[in-house]
């Protein structure tokens, strides 16, 4: 057996495979398939400060190799996952990352602020949420916002501080460079792509928030193509994301610089897709002779 351990701003987990946010809920539906403390960690809901509903149906809707989705954080609020969910998880021998999302600064700020006081492991910021106070612009989308942001969050984190990027960008290695100034322990990407689906007999957006976050296979090579962009311009560990279905899509996003990965929409297709992939994984590194996974990251050979 291969070693699977890693260690994200010194929190070791038990291998790499982390679900992503969003796509698992706080884990309670899927301990009732299969033990989820043979993942490495959970990535759980995105929480905001106060209860959220959601966006009005349709939120979702099918793509060629993948799908759009415009939930709109719908989610319990923080105290509720504090009180309810997070117990549960930490039964469960798994590293809990808490997805914090907001409209305001001040929000981001108060969320880490109660959370650091709680059992969760990491932090993982969303910042692809849009700025309401500033216009609806997201935090993610420039340098000044995306540092800004970081900033003030980290005088109110104590706990592992990871900032999720949003590839709806002109340069996401600059964007990365301006939160790793500013105070992130790691980041994590690739956020979903803005896109849209219309209904050419009503001739209506199929989603009612007219566009959606696309994910799944679909996104992969842009995944790729841009954690290889920013694990050669900053020094965090990344945590790469987008379009893994199958172990050696797994591999190609640890050989482009990934330190761990999170894996989302597949699991709607496949509950058990974490698990092939850590299964797959660990065979490759048997195969391959390699001993601790951490030896591949980085290790794709440019042309």
């Amino acid at each position: 057996m291969a070693d699977l351990r890693v260690k994200i701003a010194g929190v070791e987990l038990k291998n790499p495979i982390i679900t992503a946010s969003g796509t698992f809920g706080f884990g309670r539906e899927y301990d009732e398939v299969y033990d989820i403390s043979l993942l490495g960690g959970i990535s759980c809901k995105g929480t905001t400060l106060k209860k959220k509903d959601g966006n009005p149906p349709i939120r979702i809707a099918e793509t060629p190799s993948g799908m759009l989705n415009s939930v709109g954080l719908q989610n319990p609020g923080v105290e509720h996952f504090i009180k309810y969910d997070l117990p549960f998880l930490k039964q469960k021998d798994i590293t809990v990352i808490s997805n914090i999302a907001g409209s305001s600064v001040e929000d981001y700020c108060k969320m880490a602020e109660i959370l650091s006081d709680t059992d969760i492991d990491m932090i993982e910021m969303n910042i692809s949420c849009p700025n309401v106070k500033e216009g609806g612009v997201a935090f993610g989308t420039s340098c000044e916002s995306a540092g800004n942001i970081t900033k003030q969050v980290r005088k109110y984190c104590k706990k592992p501080l990871i900032v999720k990027l949003s590839p709806n960008v002109t340069s996401i290695s600059e964007i990365a460079k301006c939160v790793e100034a500013e105070g992130a322990d790691a980041v994590s990407m690739i956020n979903t792509i803005t896109g849209m689906r219309i209904d050419i007999n009503s001739r209506r957006p199929i989603l009612r928030n007219n566009t959606g976050g696309l994910s799944g296979p679909a996104v992969l090579p842009v995944a790729v193509r841009m954690v290889n962009e920013v694990y050669r311009s900053i020094k965090l560990p990344i945590i790469g994301m987008g379009g893994i279905a199958k172990w050696e899509d797994a591999v190609e996003l640890l050989l482009a610089g990934s330190s761990a990965l999170q894996i989302g929409t597949a699991i709607f297709n496949d509950p058990y897709a974490p698990l092939k992939v850590i299964e797959g994984l660990n065979k490759y590194m048997d195969d391959n002779k390699i001993e601790k996974v951490s030896d591949i990251t980085g290790k794709v050979q440019l042309w």
